[in-house]
């Protein structure tokens, strides 16, 4: 029954918030971070220990910010993926990069995308695919009823959704081997062995292998992007940056090479940046015996 009715559901929740007016959803976003911020959570203590341990000089207004801002995210999130109108959606983005975006395409080794959980991320498929066409990385949930739905939902004439497992990484090395982009979250926590640990603001954080695999194998540039909301009703702003130094051929560097390039990305907005995401949790998964040794130094989480 679930199955049937929970897309049902879930399409009607996304499809009436979809219809408000970005302003209004920016307000009620606001709310939600608000009340999230005056409530004790589990989520609002991750975010003040993280942030303590990324930039231990910043002051309460920035977890306050970033409390608010995932607030928005999430209530933003229908109006990206719900509407089909890129000309209208872009109105509302501004990026003075698409030239540069266009120049590493030309190159024709297709182009990787790092978007880390900063800023209004959700709404890069959508704004980014209105000009060039995509391959987006995404994790489905454990639920087995969403994962049609989201991809789905999330999927735009020019955006295709690849799974986070063989096929999708296949899908992945595809896109880029037909010079074209591809878009990776690369702040997740990998699974067990199909990552390392690098450090991220100091501390150890287990670190995705695929975006070096993908670069070495195809030669793509690589770009960190995010987009900066601007204010309630004031629209946003593209920020990238590309890596220029090619990833090292050894895993660890490369690693450490790559959350260095995303510090850079999250330290120019940290209040729009979650905080919260349990960065630095030990992976699910079997470890190898290098694995078991790194994880013995790493602290409990």
């Amino acid at each position: 029954m679930l199955n049937i009715l929970g897309p049902i559901f879930a399409t009607a929740i996304f499809r009436f918030f979809a219809f408000l007016p970005l302003p209004v959803l920016q307000i009620l976003g606001w709310g939600v971070g608000w009340l999230v911020w005056m409530l004790p959570s589990r989520y609002k203590r991750r975010s003040a220990e993280n942030l303590a341990i990324a930039l231990p000089e910043a002051s309460t207004k920035v977890l306050r910010g970033s409390l608010i801002s995932a607030g928005q995210v999430f209530v933003e999130m229908p109006y990206w993926h719900m509407r089909r109108d890129e000309a209208k959606l872009a109105k509302h983005v501004q990026c003075d990069g698409w030239d540069e975006f266009q120049a590493a395409l030309a190159l024709g080794k297709g182009l990787i995308l790092l978007g880390p959980h900063s800023g209004s991320f959700e709404l890069l498929g959508a704004i980014y695919t209105s000009r060039f066409p995509a391959t987006v990385l995404t994790r489905l949930p454990k639920q087995p009823w969403l994962h049609d739905w989201i991809i789905k939902t999330r999927t735009r004439k020019n955006l295709t959704m690849a799974p986070s497992n063989q096929s999708g990484l296949r899908t992945l090395l595809k896109a880029l081997k037909r010079g074209e982009t591809v878009g990776i979250l690369p702040d997740q926590v990998p699974l067990m062995g199909e990552g390392v640990w690098a450090p991220l603001f100091g501390k150890p954080a287990y670190t995705t292998k695929l975006v070096q695999r993908l670069q070495s194998t195809t030669g793509a540039p690589i770009f960190v992007v995010a987009a900066q909301r601007n204010g309630i009703g004031k629209g946003f702003t593209i920020r990238y940056k590309e890596i220029k130094e090619p990833l090292s051929d050894d895993i660890d560097l490369a690693a450490a090479q790559m959350n260095r390039a995303l510090e850079d990305m999250i330290v120019l907005m940290p209040e729009q940046y979650l905080w919260g995401y349990n960065r630095y949790r030990i992976p699910r998964g079997k470890p190898s015996t290098k694995e078991n040794k790194s994880i013995g130094s790493q602290p409990t989480p």
